[in-house]
């Protein structure tokens, strides 16, 4: 039953829609009175520089989590931050079979609030504070003193504008539990991140949201799930790449061109010289030149150069090999291979020949090399299977840089700041 009342400061209508009421708030001058009363008695008259419009009009209803509500409250609370102001709204909803809960909103990010049953349980796991409830594991976020700085419509408890409230944050995305405490009294709630168009269909809303600015405390993540999920499917393809390299590995041929043995020493005058003519038979393949030394705490260069008897086209390359050896205060060591090997992709069938120019360090002392080269064609050609590799890795690594860098600008908002500082140092 509607009661319809004038409102002892300014003589406007107030209508009192429940029997719960406590404070109601007049519409025209903001005045907060006593619903108790039957005169309607002024606790509060409305004195800020500031009048709020509500996003959701007061009398509205609209179905939430099954049932139909109507917005019968809101006000505006602020809490102060290294000097900064920080402000929000909160709606009062009323159902008279499910009884209150809220909505707040920030920046466009909307919570919808129920208050808690049961108390959650507080926990000593990790580095940051945080309680347990409903099997679920909330991190502590924020603690702040909220002041209420207007206040609109009825509400079942006393409001007025200046009232403060000490204000605990903990947060599992997309879920949020909070405590409100004062004078000794703490109320805990328990709010789901929900997107704004939700709001606007569930109370029939004209127009389109407010878009939402920055990133809220429980939003979630839009890659929760993919960072498994894309690392499963680099693993996956990974294998068959593997299993890929493997078969051709099988199938190839591998045609043993040319293969000889040198000695090389840095007394030789003329130390290049050229291979014997050899055939290169069968398609177009990949040619690998293999050179194994026995060099010993030494380095050796070798300028190389295919070419084609019968057309003179060269296919110029190199390739330095180094083997050092040792023992000091950590034991035995080593450092470089005696061996190495070049790859030269997609060379035709025909008559060749190598041009081999050796070059070892020239510091007056003798020095002599014995070495074997051996050509392969047909040998296998692994680069593009290891640029395949690096491809597949590049979906996965950036997701994962992109889930870090929204964890770490949601907690750059907290009383714990970012997770990796920047390191310029300088405010924005």
């Amino acid at each position: 039953m509607v009661r319809t009342l004038e409102c002892p400061n300014c003589g406007g209508t107030v209508e009192l829609k429940y029997e719960r009421t406590i404070n109601a708030v007049c519409i025209q001058c903001l005045s907060v009175l006593d619903a108790t009363n039957p005169s309607l008695q002024i606790l509060q008259k409305f004195e800020g520089a500031k009048r709020y419009q509500p996003k959701i009009p007061l009398g509205t209803r609209g179905k939430l989590q099954g049932g139909q509500y109507e917005a019968i409250g809101f006000q505006i609370r602020q809490i102060e931050v290294d000097g900064v102001t920080y402000e929000w709204s909160e709606y009062l909803l009323h159902n008279p079979y499910k009884g209150y809960r809220y909505l707040t909103e920030y920046n466009g990010h909307w919570n919808d609030i129920r208050t808690l049953r049961a108390l959650p349980v507080a926990s000593s796991k990790g580095s940051k504070p945080s309680v347990i409830y409903g099997g679920k594991t909330y991190t502590h976020f924020q603690s702040a003193s909220a002041v209420t700085a207007f206040v609109m419509g009825e509400f079942p408890w006393q409001v007025r504008v200046g009232d403060s409230v000490d204000i605990k944050d903990y947060v599992a995305a997309p879920e949020s539990i909070s405590s409100e405490e004062t004078e000794g009294e703490v109320v805990w709630s328990i709010g789901r991140y929900t997107n704004g168009a939700e709001i606007w269909k569930a109370f029939g809303l004209k127009d389109s949201p407010p878009a939402a600015i920055g990133i809220y405390s429980n939003q979630p993540s839009p890659y929760t799930g993919r960072i498994a999920s894309s690392w499963m499917t680099f693993t996956l393809l990974s294998l068959l790449l593997l299993l890929t390299v493997i078969g051709v590995a099988i199938v190839s041929p591998r045609d043993q061109a040319f293969r000889q043995t040198y000695t090389f020493s840095t007394g030789n005058t003329e130390p290049s010289f050229v291979t014997p003519v050899f055939a290169l038979k069968g398609a177009q393949a990949s040619l690998q030149v293999q050179l194994k030394t026995d060099l010993s705490n030494d380095w050796a260069y070798f300028g190389l150069a295919l070419i084609n008897d019968d057309t003179g086209t060269a296919y110029d390359f190199g390739k330095q090999v180094s083997f050092y050896a040792g023992s000091d205060s950590d034991g035995a060591w080593t450092e470089g291979n005696r061996s190495g090997s070049v790859s030269i992709p997609a060379v035709p069938a025909g008559r060749y020949y190598l041009r081999v120019e050796p070059e070892m360090e020239k510091d007056g002392r003798p020095r002599r090399m014995r070495y074997e080269l051996t050509l392969q064609h047909g040998a296998p050609s692994y680069f593009w299977f290891v640029l395949g590799f690096l491809g597949l890795l590049i979906p996965p690594v950036v997701t994962s840089i992109r889930a870090f860098s929204f964890e770490n600008r949601r907690w750059a908002e907290s009383d714990y700041g970012a997770l990796v500082q920047s390191s310029s140092g300088e405010d924005d």
